[in-house]
């Protein structure tokens, strides 16, 4: 078996990344787990949070929001299939896309007190997912990664 995972993180809209790992480090309902080659078998739930991919050595972080993850030993290896509601590279979070998703959350948290609004899973899920990019944008905002 190849001592590399085969990384996969798709969204509804595109492929966001496809490449080789040495490890990855996800956040799960069940709690944050780092897979390492010849994982064992499991699908488990993704909540909002950093995955965070090492590859040659550099930290490869994405922003995700809900969806689930699959790891599974193949012919090639150990492939992670994170299929997720909402990701994004932590390099594609822009000041202009912090800012305008601090603006949007506050925008929904205001539109959320007005119990007339009947669709409160759409506005808690993008609600989520601005805070997600904001905070995940902060927390690496200092650190060393790989654009």
């Amino acid at each position: 078996m190849s001592k590399n995972l085969k990384l996969k993180i798709v969204t509804p809209e595109r492929l966001v990344l496809e490449e080789m790992a040495d490890q990855v480090s996800l956040p799960t309902t069940e709690g944050e787990i780092t897979v390492l080659p010849e994982h064992i078998p499991l699908i488990v739930g993704l909540k909002s949070g950093d995955v965070v991919a090492l590859i040659n050595g550099e930290h490869v972080p994405m922003a995700v929001v809900g969806g689930f993850v699959e790891i599974k030993n193949g012919k090639e290896g150990t492939e992670v299939a994170v299929l997720a509601d909402f990701a994004e590279h932590v390099s594609e979070l822009t000041d202009e896309k912090i800012t305008a998703a601090k603006a949007r959350s506050e925008e929904l948290k205001k539109q959320m007190e007005n119990k007339d609004h009947v669709d409160f899973e759409h506005f808690e899920a993008e609600l989520e997912r601005s805070l997600t990019r904001v905070k995940i944008a902060d927390k690496w905002r200092t650190k060393k990664y790989r654009k």
